[in-house]
């Protein structure tokens, strides 16, 4: 079976927006992905809401920006279902999702303090652990969750 994702032109416009980010145009990114989010509206494609408010959250200036972002990820998730992920990619399952997105609302609400929350998000990601792939990325964030400590400042494990 191939391997590729399935040509959408709407993810290659976030790919590419993402891409242009880490090479460190942040505001460039963070404007093309903001437009993307003004045409998809809050009844577009959940797998394109999902994908996008989980990378926009990363290039926000403040903490309380990124959290807006990530709760967005997190409510068009509840709207994706495993056959619209497959059509993007045969992989894909929505539970798989969810680790992520609950650790980044854990990190979120551990920098504002917000201590309660960030160990429900954390116990949350930690409910869907046997959903990620076993890949190198499901290991990025098994290892990531394995280490967050939700009421230590820097979010680690001493």
């Amino acid at each position: 079976m191939n391997d590729q994702p399935t040509p959408d032109p709407t993810m290659t416009r976030i790919i590419e927006a993402v891409q242009l980010g880490q090479t460190g145009a942040s505001a460039q990114a963070r404007e093309l992905l903001t437009a993307l989010w003004d045409e998809l509206g809050p009844t577009g494609d959940a797998l394109h809401r999902c994908t996008l408010a989980h990378y926009l959250a990363d290039l926000q200036d403040t903490t309380e920006a990124e959290l807006g972002w990530d709760e967005r990820a997190l409510a068009a998730v509840g709207d994706l279902t495993d056959d619209r992920a497959q059509r993007y990619h045969h992989t894909l399952q929505v539970q798989g999702f969810l680790p992520s997105l609950h650790l980044n609302l854990a990190d979120c609400h551990r920098r504002l303090g917000n201590i309660g929350p960030a160990r429900e998000h954390l116990a949350r990601a930690r409910e869907h652990l046997a959903h990620l792939p076993d890949d190198p990325y499901g290991e990025m964030i098994r290892a990531a969750i394995g280490d967050f400590v939700a009421d230590d400042p820097t979010g680690r494990r001493r």
